[in-house]
């Protein structure tokens, strides 16, 4: 059987073009009237359809005629001999249709609206941190006050993968910047025979700003990222929703684990990274600056004051918990697909390093301020 035949026909009698439609509509014969209308040899010219024959007609295949009809660049000039049924499904079709062209058209916004715009989805996005840090805060005074309910095979499982597999990674970024700290420190110190002065500033400088935000913006793409893809997943897959279902709150089972265990991990790679980035500036001091190991540490010991490592591991764990509550809040908000788990999670590795730097430069006019 020709189906180009047996659902639709197209006629030209004197420049007007009808379409006539025959046989059953429906979703079960779409792939096979969509062939038919491919076929037909629709032209970008008004055309009439007619439902004299037409036995059934539901909005898939409505919706399938009017996209045929439209990517030919053909305008349905009108419908004759079809049922009133027929009539309010094209009729319901070709409504909806339009209503989505108006909706997915472009609006203009001039650039005082736009500023004005991103205001208030900023305003948005700081009242959702703040009421999420509200909820942990709530949920961690739970658990100071009972702390049995504290899940310690979650938090031993993501003290793990936060803190010990993060180790090489860090240990190798801070020993390359120590290295290079070093030798550009070196070449400006050897002009003015200062060499020992560069182990100071390795030093202080490592231990009281470089290690904590390297090491914050290295955990926030690693942790804060992964805390998004989980947590979004786990929605998405609608485990959360199983979680309350059996009575348990998602804050006490997802959340607090993941927000001790980086508190917790995020200062002891700052550690890791300052002895780390020390080490790699002692490599490269003696073959570049004639400093010996043991001067190095001499020097260490002497200059660098415990006030500026105690610092940097304060600052640690500040910049741990704004990357923990970020990160959570943005899996816990995903929609409903899978996109919005990649755009998610993007943003949570964007909204993690402002928020650390912003920090940081925080801290630092503190601290000059209170003169620590």
């Amino acid at each position: 059987m020709d189906t180009r035949h047996h659902f639709c026909r197209l006629e030209q009698r004197e420049g007007q073009a009808t379409l006539f439609l025959a046989g059953d509509w429906r979703l079960q014969r779409l792939a096979e009237i969509d062939a038919a209308l491919a076929g037909a040899g629709i032209a970008a010219s008004p055309l009439t359809l007619d439902g004299t024959e037409l036995a059934a007609l539901d909005t898939a295949a409505a919706l399938a005629l009017l996209r045929r009809v439209a990517g030919a660049g053909a305008g349905i000039e009108g419908l004759a001999n079809f049922n009133a049924s027929h009539t309010r499904v094209i009729e319901a079709v070709r409504g909806r249709l339009r209503d989505t062209a108006s909706e997915v058209r472009r609006v203009r916004h001039n650039p005082l609206a736009l500023i004005g715009m991103h205001v208030i989805d900023f305003r948005g996005l700081m009242e959702g941190h703040l009421g999420f840090f509200g909820r942990s805060a709530v949920a961690l005074g739970d658990v100071a006050w009972r702390p049995r309910t504290l899940r310690l095979k979650e938090l031993s499982a993501q003290f793990e993968q936060n803190c010990i597999k993060a180790i090489p990674v860090v240990v190798l970024v801070t020993f390359l910047i120590g290295v290079v700290l070093a030798y550009l420190f070196g070449m400006q110190a050897e002009k003015y025979g200062a060499n020992i002065l560069v182990v100071d500033a390795v030093a202080i400088g490592t231990c009281r700003e470089l290690s904590p935000i390297i090491v914050a913006i290295i955990v926030a793409g690693r942790s804060g990222a992964a805390f998004t893809a989980q947590l979004g997943t786990m929605l998405l897959t609608e485990e959360i929703d199983a979680i309350r279902t059996l009575g348990l709150s998602p804050m006490q089972v997802l959340v607090i684990p993941r927000f001790v265990a980086l508190v917790i991990a995020l200062p002891l790679l700052v550690f890791i990274g300052d002895v780390s980035g020390m080490a790699g500036a002692m490599t490269v001091a003696n073959p570049l600056l004639d400093i010996t190991p043991t001067t190095f540490i001499e020097r260490v010991h002497a200059e660098l004051s415990l006030d500026h490592v105690i610092v940097g591991l304060v600052k640690a764990a500040i910049f741990a918990a704004f990357i923990a509550i970020i990160g959570c809040r943005m899996g816990m908000t995903v929609s409903r697909d899978s996109r919005s788990i990649g755009i998610n999670t993007t943003s949570t590795v964007v909204q993690c390093i402002v928020a650390v730097i912003l920090l940081d430069a925080f801290f630092a006019v503190l601290f000059q301020e209170i003169g620590i």
